[in-house]
């Protein structure tokens, strides 16, 4: 049986790791805010664990007609969207739907972090620097006269 916390800490994990994403806690329940803008919630509503999340408006059209999705108490005219996590299966899927509200809410700043890509890894690691200069004095650049 999965521990109440599980569906919490992956959507804390997938929210996290997008670039200048916090957690506040906001009507007393975890939401997660880029700048100022929240862009997923989580709560227990009736002991069901659920996040919402905004998504362009025919995209949250289509999957509150699917089961497990419903639109979000107040904001759903607006494209939010709520879903049961109770039961995911595939989390990849839920990381893409919150990816497209972070995209939607997330100011240009933290969209370029977010398009960057990821630094190529050394081929081996550099003698450290502090070692070579131990032994022989730096060099100044020559002066232009």
């Amino acid at each position: 049986m999965a521990r109440k916390e599980e569906p919490l800490e992956r959507v804390r994990e997938i929210c996290l790791a997008l670039p200048d994403a916090r957690e506040t806690a906001t009507w007393g329940k975890p939401h997660f805010r880029v700048g100022e803008k929240i862009f997923c919630g989580y709560e227990l509503e009736e002991g069901v664990p659920a996040i919402g999340f905004k998504l362009e408006r025919e995209h949250a059209r289509e999957l509150v007609r699917r089961p497990g999705f419903r639109p979000a108490p107040y904001v759903g005219h607006k494209g939010w969207v709520q879903l049961d996590v109770s039961s995911v299966s595939d989390w990849d899927a839920v990381r893409e739907l919150v990816l497209e509200s972070y995209r939607l809410i997330a100011p240009k700043r933290s969209l370029a972090k977010l398009e960057e890509p990821a630094p190529a890894l050394p081929r081996r690691a550099a003698k450290a620097p502090a070692a070579d200069a131990a032994r022989k004095p730096a060099k100044r650049p020559a002066r232009k006269r």
